[in-house]
């Protein structure tokens, strides 16, 4: 199982950047899919989530009309574009799946992407 994030930098406020994060291993259009980001001396906050079958996508109070999540479960591939960034927005971010059965919770995470928008 994988999860390889990509798209961070180091950017300017008001700029956009958009990250990726492409599963490997594991039946990704059955899971929930979640970017969450962490500032260290920080709690891992979840940005924005989007869900399996319906597609619902739910943010955080702080970036909602400036970030969108999407995925592609062709691609096994989801998204998180990032308008207007801000200094505020600066963190590791990372990308989450999950899927509740009956029986179990399997979450998986991947590696994390840095993400610093400084002027």
């Amino acid at each position: 199982v994988q999860l390889v994030e990509s798209g961070g930098g180091l950017v300017q406020p008001g700029v956009s950047l958009r990250l990726s994060c492409v599963a490997s291993g594991f039946a990704f259009s059955n899971y929930d899919m979640t970017w969450y980001r962490q500032d260290p001396g920080k709690e891992r906050e979840l940005v924005a989530t989007i869900t399996s079958p319906s597609g619902t996508t739910d943010y955080t109070a702080s970036v909602k009309g400036r970030f969108t999540i999407s995925r592609d479960n062709a691609k096994k591939a989801v998204y998180l574009q990032m308008d207007s960034l801000k200094p505020e927005d600066t963190a590791v971010y990372y990308c989450n799946a999950r899927r509740t059965s009956a029986l179990r919770q399997y979450v998986y995470w991947g590696q994390g992407t840095q993400v610093t928008v400084s002027s």
